[in-house]
């Protein structure tokens, strides 16, 4: 059984995420950028898998499965999937940083606009081209 309206829903929603960002971006919250665009990349993500009929992982980082079943991948997606890759371990790895810091690290000291930038393009990124890769 799949859900179509589960995996409509996952883009739908990181989509509409996107909007959000732009709120904390203007805001120059730069942690808060990086870690919601974590969270846009996997729902967008999960939501392919989804749609290409895969079991999606209860993981944060589903680098290793798009890798492993990259030819039931859609174009433009799996041309793309080096970039997609490199997007969920990147910001995966930011994840809980980003959000909680820790004793010797405060996230809105630590994340720069640099970094900001770079998460908002993964998150954009990602998001268009399983956008494109499901029409």
């Amino acid at each position: 059984m799949h859900n179509h309206s589960l995996t409509n829903d996952y883009i739908v929603r990181a989509g509409k995420r996107l909007l959000a960002l732009e709120v904390l971006y203007r805001e120059e919250s730069w942690a808060d950028v990086v870690r919601e665009s974590q969270e846009i990349v996997e729902l967008t993500l999960k939501g392919m898998l989804r749609a290409c009929h895969m079991e999606v992982p209860r993981i944060h980082d589903v680098s290793s499965i798009l890798l492993e079943h990259k030819k039931r991948i859609p174009e433009p997606a799996r041309s793309s999937i080096d970039f997609l890759v490199k997007a969920s371990r990147s910001l995966r790895r930011d994840r809980e940083l980003a959000f909680y810091g820790s004793e010797d690290l405060t996230p809105s000291e630590f994340y720069t606009l640099q970094d900001a930038d770079k998460a908002f393009e993964y998150a954009r990124k990602t998001h268009q081209l399983v956008l494109d890769s499901l029409k």
